[in-house]
């Protein structure tokens, strides 16, 4: 046993770590935290200084000492029933635990789906019993996103609120998406498309809708606001809204829901009414998310990378609370429609 471990009482300190790899303090810190601004070669030789003294970070103790608490909050304002019920969820998920995994951050889950539970994580988040904050399906008047500015939070939004969003925001292309599903179905010879919506508050639901209405003014079709039905992404939505298009435009022959579980619903309608898919109607969702690849038939889809957009957030908020960038930025990540059975 040599004489500074003696001194430090038998177990290795940071210190003995740092004269071990012949670097300084902040130097083993800076590696030993996971921090890229190190030469490979001294990560190499402070990694190699750990394992052989057994060196243990104290993980209390750094985070008191830089006002750190580990984890970060992902959190989705919705109900559990919306939560567990829409795959697009479950992927954002998967995603940010696969960029964390390699991490010492914790992942605290939070759904704030009643004012109830957004006061109190409002109150959770004040006291800063995180260091970060990720949000999904953010509706336009959520009071969040301004209070976590107010506190001076890292945070970083799946999807934005506008087009002039101000934090930093990871999103897919909404509107092409949207524009190339329904460019598909002009292809296929279909002249009374519809569209079911998202939520009129969410950004991402109206930059859909929006490229909807692109796509058929590109066809020359005429707009008809008949053709359009409002709805709130979910299975029972979906089919309600299928049911007013129905009555309002029985002529219909396409539909493009603004995501899979609306397609869903929509499905079960169209069935019930005895339309064909796709031969009477055509059906393409939005998200390629499970739902999609079991349908029967199976559905068209425009695909977002969303385990791809988790990982993505993720990464940003660790910039964000490792203070190596003070930018908010705007990723905007692409879509591809993938024809199935169903168009």
């Amino acid at each position: 046993m040599t004489a500074a471990r003696v001194r430090s009482g038998g177990r290795p300190t940071l210190e003995e770590v740092a004269a071990r790899a012949g670097v300084g303090r902040g130097t083993a810190s800076r590696v030993i935290n996971g921090s890229p601004r190190v030469s490979a070669q001294t990560r190499e030789a402070v990694e190699a200084a750990v394992a052989e003294l057994g060196y243990v970070p104290n993980r209390a103790a750094r985070a008191l000492a830089g006002n750190r608490t580990d984890a970060i909050a992902l959190v989705v304002p919705e109900s559990e029933t919306r939560f567990f019920a829409e795959p697009y969820f479950s992927d954002i998920v998967r995603g940010v635990g696969a960029a964390l995994a390699d991490t010492e951050m914790q992942l605290l889950l939070t759904l704030a789906g009643n004012d109830r539970e957004r006061r109190r994580l409002a109150q959770y988040l004040t006291a800063h019993r995180v260091d970060g904050v990720l949000m999904v399906s953010v509706h336009a008047d959520d009071p969040l996103p301004d209070l976590l500015e107010q506190l001076g939070m890292p945070a970083v939004m799946g999807g934005r609120r506008s087009a002039s969003e101000t934090l930093a925001a990871v999103d897919s292309d909404n509107f092409g998406g949207a524009r190339a599903a329904v460019g598909h179905l002009v292809t296929r010879g279909r002249r009374a498309i519809a569209t079911i919506t998202g939520p009129g508050d969410v950004h991402g639901a109206q930059c859909r809708l929006d490229g909807y209405r692109a796509a058929i003014h590109e066809a020359g079709l005429e707009p008809d606001e008949r053709l359009i039905g409002p709805a709130d992404f979910s299975e029972e939505g979906g089919a309600r809204a299928m049911r007013e298009l129905l009555a309002r435009r029985p002529d219909v022959d396409a539909v493009f829901a603004a995501s899979d579980v609306m397609a869903a619903g929509a499905r079960q309608v169209l069935r019930e009414a005895g339309r064909r898919i796709p031969d009477d109607v055509a059906l393409i969702g939005f998200d390629d998310s499970a739902v999609a690849r079991h349908m029967d038939p199976a559905l068209t889809s425009v695909r977002q990378p969303i385990e791809e957009m988790g990982r993505t957030m993720a990464r940003v908020l660790l910039k964000e609370i490792a203070s190596e960038t003070q930018e908010r930025p705007q990723i905007v990540l692409p879509t591809e429609l993938v024809v199935r059975d169903s168009s």
